[in-house]
């Protein structure tokens, strides 16, 4: 049974596990070995137990098996504005809803619900998945920052 729940500081060794074999399956298509391998560096089970006291942070689950992550957290200190972090989902349940669903729960998050604009940082990987979920580039601007990443953002309709 798949669901999400918010993570538990237990969680990290295998978040980072999840995030690491992402990175080295899906996203080595669009990148090289030594930025992948960079970049799982910085992404420790201590950097995933600190990004979750500054974000709400979920897991996805299948039964007790982590298969994917996502968080939404504060822009830069914002009340209004807010970004969508560290979303990856394991690479053999890739293609079955599961980025979805995380987008769903982050969107149905109180977070979410407050905000004015969502930001998100996207690899080349995940760009057209985060386009059909409705985010646009940032002040139209469609080309790679330094950190190799499109900048999106969406404007949540108020009710």
């Amino acid at each position: 049974m798949i669901k999400s729940r918010l993570f538990r500081e237990t969680d990290a060794d295998e978040v980072a596990k999840v995030v690491a074999e992402t990175l080295r399956t899906t996203n080595i298509s669009d990148y090289s070995h030594d930025y992948i391998e960079r970049t799982i560096q910085t992404l420790t089970p201590a950097f995933f137990t600190e990004k979750s006291t500054q974000t709400h942070f979920y897991v996805i689950c299948d039964n007790s098996k982590i298969i994917g992550t996502g968080a939404i957290g504060s822009y830069w200190g914002s009340q209004t504005e807010f970004s969508l972090f560290d979303i990856f989902v394991l690479p053999a349940y890739q293609g079955q809803g599961i980025g979805k669903s995380i987008i769903q729960t982050l969107e149905s998050d109180s977070f979410f619900k407050h905000a004015s604009r969502i930001e998100i940082p996207a690899s080349k990987t995940a760009l057209g998945f985060y386009q059909k979920m409705g985010y646009t580039f940032k002040n139209n601007i469609d080309s790679l920052d330094d950190e190799q990443l499109y900048r999106l953002e969406k404007f949540p309709q108020k009710k």
